[in-house]
């Protein structure tokens, strides 16, 4: 199993603790509809201008299997996507769509089961007009993504992280995980209440 594969057993919680705020995109972007799996791949990243989506349709035959289709979108005005795109993208192996835009169709995509998180859906269609690099960095829900990136996203959100860091993450987040699996919530009770009671101390509560 490699490493990104391994990310998927890793939920957004865990990495957020690891990787701190700046690598978490905001909480506009989310599933659009309940019980969406998590997902796990490497950012595959693609920037549209307001109004247009011609390269995230020309991404989904470019992107890998497995990838995670990052979109920077220029407005939440005009839909990025719709059914049959992301039906071919499911078709073609991509593990989601991740954008700071809108698509449409969503009865069809839900029904499907293709993953998409986004911060809405409007019924109007984008042009096709505007051509511009793949894979080049964007940012997204406030977050830089650049190609290669890992993208974890779940009910939870969405952690990127950076591709120069993934495998001291992943050992990280396994060290995290197996502590976690060895204490009792008696054990961490006990050790949360003495934290809380030395911080009150410090700060000169009385009570």
């Amino acid at each position: 199993m490699n490493d990104v594969t391994e990310f998927k057993d890793i939920s957004p919680t865990t990495l957020a603790d690891l990787l701190g705020r700046e690598q978490v995109m905001d909480i506009g972007i989310r599933p659009l509809w309940p019980s969406i799996p998590r997902v796990a791949g490497p950012a595959f990243t693609v920037r549209c201008p307001p109004g247009d989506n011609l390269m995230l349709h020309a991404a989904i035959h470019r992107a890998e299997p497995g990838s995670v289709i990052v979109v920077e979108a220029g407005d939440v005005d005009y839909a990025l996507a719709g059914g049959n795109v992301c039906a071919v993208a499911q078709r073609r192996g991509i593990a989601a769509f991740v954008t700071d835009g809108v698509i449409r169709d969503l009865a069809e995509v839900r029904e499907m089961g293709f993953p998409v998180f986004a911060r809405g859906v409007i019924p109007v269609p984008g042009t096709k007009k505007a051509i511009e690099p793949l894979n080049g960095p964007v940012r997204c829900g406030g977050v830089s993504v650049d190609a290669g990136d890992i993208v974890v996203a779940d009910e939870e959100g969405i952690v990127v992280t950076p591709r120069a860091r993934r495998e001291q993450v992943l050992l990280d987040a396994r060290k995290k995980l197996a502590e976690e699996a060895g204490e009792s919530l008696d054990v961490w009770e006990e050790a949360h209440r003495t934290r809380i009671d030395k911080l009150l101390t410090e700060g000169g509560f009385e009570g």
